[in-house]
């Protein structure tokens, strides 16, 4: 299926079965005592991400101050932080969503496929449906995502191929993100570590292109700025162990947090009723895989599976894993 230009519905197909039990019909049982929070992995995800908000929060204090003087330079900083509320404010999220991440709202042939599926799910867990915003990706993925603190996002494929029972329980699990605070904390931490991000990424590449240019000229010259460097990376994590040591594990501990927030994200779906139809999404997703895989070893490929090192930066848990979480909840095969 060709990707359609961003902004562009495709063509209406036939919808998927719609096999959901609405039990609530859009009628709230009970409300929520909060809308939105933040568990656990929320917590986690912004204490992860501090050492690199105190580095940015230093790199843009720096740079402001040193090239705009302390009035204007002061007025840069406390603007950059207050940058960060934006994922808070609905405008600003719709028009990255629209313009970043090319979502669109749908259309009224997708509307009325979703919003019931969506009101059955919000019923249940007691929120208001106009907590979120709606909006579908042109995709041929079977995929969703919470998106900041307002945004919930399927794509065509998720619209119009799955069940309506697996749709609700996709958009169950998209929910348990933006309940449990998974999608702000997310967005925040990364707002806040960027200026930090782009400076290594910059000190790497100059070191890189330093020793580049200093191996045309010197062997010796290229293992003197070798050694250099190697002394300022271990000075660092000596007299500065607090900031290097957690800048380092942070990747690590990230991809951890979100592995942990995609099986509590599933533990939400499965609350809501959803164990099973969660567990057909991900067969499917599994079978997909398989059928990959098989289809390059038919060509002579292999594809390439993550080592030791990849599974730890993942942030997603395997199929199995969840699948594994899933099954105390619906009976599931271990």
């Amino acid at each position: 299926m060709p990707q359609l230009p961003p902004g562009v519905a495709p063509p209406v197909p036939e919808f998927a079965p719609d096999d959901l039990e609405y039990r609530h019909r859009g009628a709230r049982l009970h409300v929520a005592e909060h809308q939105r929070g933040a568990d656990i992995t929320a917590i986690g995800r912004l204490a992860v991400q501090v050492p690199g908000a105190l580095v940015s929060l230093a790199l843009v204090t720096t740079i402001a101050l040193g090239l705009l003087g302390v009035g204007v330079g002061a007025l840069v900083v406390v603007a950059w932080a207050a940058c960060g509320l934006l994922v808070f404010h609905r405008p600003t999220e719709l028009a990255l969503a629209r313009f970043v991440l090319k979502l669109r709202r749908p259309t009224a042939q997708e509307r009325a496929r979703l919003e019931p599926v969506w009101n059955e799910v919000t019923a249940r867990a007691g929120i208001e449906p106009g907590t979120y915003q709606l909006m579908v990706q042109n995709s041929d993925e079977l995929n969703a995502a919470a998106v900041a603190g307002h945004v919930v996002a399927v794509t065509t494929y998720s619209l119009h191929r799955i069940p309506s029972s697996n749709l609700a329980a996709v958009l169950a699990h998209e929910l348990g993100h933006h309940t449990g605070g998974h999608a702000w904390a997310g967005l925040l931490g990364y707002w806040y570590s960027l200026p930090g991000r782009i400076a290594w990424a910059v000190t790497r590449t100059l070191a890189r292109f330093a020793l580049l240019i200093t191996g045309f000229f010197s062997l010796a010259a290229t293992a003197a700025l070798g050694l250099f460097m190697a002394v300022v990376v271990i000075a660092a994590f000596i007299f500065a162990w607090y900031i290097a040591v957690p800048l380092v594990l942070a990747p690590f501990l990230l991809a951890y947090a979100g592995r942990r927030g995609e099986l509590r994200a599933d533990q939400q779906a499965a609350e809501l009723g959803f164990a099973r139809e969660l567990a057909e999404v991900l067969y499917h997703l599994q079978s997909e895989e398989t059928t990959m895989k098989a289809a390059l070893a038919a060509q002579g490929h292999k594809l390439k599976e993550p080592g030791p090192l990849g599974r730890l930066l993942s942030s997603h848990p395997d199929h199995h894993t969840r699948l594994t979480a899933l099954g105390s909840y619906a009976g599931l095969p271990r």
